[in-house]
């Protein structure tokens, strides 16, 4: 599944929050109000005519969104909440946010889809955590919810409306390009550390996927994880050997980035290049490869993907050697706006993606380091993205 780089080309809006308001009058409300005092005497040759009233309109009911993240504690879905809350406080939307427990939490998602039907909310924002949510989002849309996906794709896509997302194929196909020219023709002895391994997610398959091919490594089937020969040629930039050491899971944390790199580290000292799901678990990976006696930077590169502010910081610091920039907020408040947009009467989000398959909200690739074989994304410098970071 080939995708095109999105380079520089600046987001379509959805809608205004405030575009086409319903004006909708009240329906049988009442003041309360006695009016007979306004009222002026009947002529007493004519018949009294009824007191008019002063009745105000009600005011329309809130349009209601109810967002759903994997969970409440990665930075990543704080940021994105923070970003629903202001969308939502600047249109006059009645927002819910809730979350699973933790990553993999299927029941906790469903039960918050459950309750946003049994609230009559006009939508759902969602960063579906599997497949397993799949009956509950299609139950939400028959009862006449608008869903939108944020961040990661559901499998099949269209169990959604729309996704509004980084293209996580291109975000790690960016980093692996990075890597191939670090490398420069030296042998890649790689450590993968991923969210799941009873499970195929697609923020997972596809940030880890397009991180091989963006090496040159051939992928066997792009929505599962550990299907690639072991030992190869990656053929982007110089080209030269590889070897995979280790595909971990970690739960997408830092407690799980440190134990799961220091398995790999245990199977193989001599790795040289980790792929990280995210910032978190690059963080607990940076700490085991230290405490192994690994110079960062040097001996070994982490590149990783996300872009929050504390990822993009510690690519500053060289603890991180390139990590791909998306950006939350942005969908969420996109969000928060087409179903509001919606519930008003407008048009519903159209695809922008080079595929047609969903609402690219863009990715950059920072590093310190510019490579000229990364093709997959513009390259800015940590400090832009700094400029432009999340959390």
């Amino acid at each position: 599944m080939a995708r095109a780089a999105f380079g520089g080309r600046r987001l379509a809006l959805v809608a205004s929050a405030g575009v086409l308001a319903l004006g909708l009058a009240a329906c049988g409300g009442s003041s309360g109000g006695d009016s007979s005092s306004s009222a002026a005497p009947a002529p007493e040759s004519s018949s009294a005519a009824p007191a008019p009233t002063s009745e105000a309109p009600a005011p329309a009911e809130a349009v209601k969104v109810t967002l759903i993240t994997k969970d409440s504690t990665n930075p990543f879905f704080v940021a994105m909440q923070e970003g629903a809350k202001q969308a939502a406080a600047a249109s006059g939307v009645e927002l819910t946010v809730g979350s699973g427990s933790a990553e993999g939490d299927d029941a906790g998602q469903i039960a918050l889809i459950e309750q946003a039907i049994a609230r009559g909310d006009a939508g759902i924002l969602i960063t579906p955590i599997s497949v397993n949510v799949n009956a509950a989002i299609e139950q939400a849309r028959a009862a006449g919810l608008y869903v939108i996906a944020l961040d990661t794709p559901t499998d099949p896509p269209d169990v959604v409306d729309i996704t509004f997302a980084t293209d996580n194929c291109l975000a790690g196909e960016a980093i692996g390009q990075w890597a191939a020219g670090w490398l420069n023709g030296e042998k890649a002895t790689i450590a993968r550390l991923v969210i799941f391994n009873d499970r195929m997610v697609s923020v997972d398959y596809c940030r880890d996927n397009g991180f091989l091919k963006g090496m040159g490594i051939d992928i066997k089937d792009l929505t599962v994880m550990g299907d690639e020969d072991e030992t190869g040629k990656y053929t982007t930039g110089a080209g030269g050997d590889y070897e995979i050491v280790c595909l971990e899971a970690t739960g997408a944390n830092q407690e799980g980035g440190r134990t799961g790199m220091e398995k790999c580290l245990a199977a193989n000292p001599d790795i040289n290049v980790v792929y990280t799901i995210n910032e978190p678990t690059a963080f607990g990976a940076a700490e085991a490869l230290k405490a192994a006696g690994k110079t960062i930077g040097e001996d070994v590169i982490i590149v990783s993907v996300d872009g929050g502010l504390a990822g993009v910081e510690a690519v500053k610091a060289g603890e991180i050697q390139a990590t791909s920039q998306q950006y939350p907020l942005l969908m969420a408040s996109l969000g928060v706006e087409a179903i509001k947009t919606i519930a008003d009467g407008g048009a519903p989000p159209s695809p922008t993606s080079a595929n047609g398959e969903f609402f690219d909200t863009g990715v950059k690739l920072c590093t310190e380091m510019p490579m000229d074989t990364v093709t997959a994304a513009e390259q800015w410098t940590a400090q832009q993205c700094i400029d432009n970071a999340w959390g």
